[in-house]
């Protein structure tokens, strides 16, 4: 079984290879079973239903409607818990007042950047293969900024449910936060593993 909307991508998929002209002598089957089949495989990889990525991609649109400020509290966060990291940000290393950090462009911006990449992600969360090589590349893209280390990526994950937990609010339930714990750690997980190869890559 794929995991639930795997029809109404089917659908998508099938209209766009409509579009394309190619659909014929069993093209219309293989588009539905390849995204049927790269849905189920999310499942089974990251050890959840189908129902939970459901609601995870449901739950997820009330986070895209407040992106920016989701991103800010998130990185403010993440310095309270990692003061060092601020430092790699000239734009506002010297900030140290929470109401100068919000305020701050340079932040909002690097927030809002963050929060597109882990939007794709969760997202396309139904196309592991597609997620997967976009957050090792985006991992791997981190190799040219100096003092940088891959686990700084896992630093993350508690200011970042802390963040959902408050944009969402009450909607945020002990269902919704056990799926964003499995989601944002195999995001973050990549992201090592993306840079990490990178690295090895450029050693050799």
């Amino acid at each position: 079984m794929g995991c639930r909307q795997s029809k109404q991508k089917s659908k998508d998929s099938l209209a766009g290879a409509k579009k394309t002209g190619s659909i014929g002598n069993g093209g219309a089957a293989e588009a539905e079973f390849s995204v049927i089949s790269a849905a189920s495989k999310t499942c089974e990889k990251l050890g959840v239903s189908s129902k939970q990525i459901f609601g995870l991609r449901q739950s997820w649109k009330g986070i895209k409607r407040n992106m920016e400020d989701t991103g800010v509290e998130m990185f403010l966060r993440l310095f309270k818990s990692n003061s060092e990291l601020k430092n790699m940000f000239h734009e506002f290393k010297d900030l140290t007042s929470e109401d100068d950090l919000r305020a701050n462009e340079a932040l909002e911006n690097h927030a809002t950047l963050v929060m597109t990449t882990l939007d794709d992600a969760i997202t396309h969360i139904d196309n592991y293969d597609y997620v997967s090589e976009v957050l090792r590349k985006t991992g791997a893209s981190h190799v040219r900024f100096e003092g940088f280390k891959s686990d700084n990526f896992l630093n993350i994950r508690d200011p970042f449910l802390e963040a959902v937990k408050i944009t969402l609010g009450d909607r945020y339930t002990d269902n919704m936060e056990s799926i964003y714990k499995v989601a944002i750690t195999f995001i973050l997980q990549t992201m090592v593993e993306g840079m990490e190869d990178a690295l090895k890559n450029k050693a050799t």
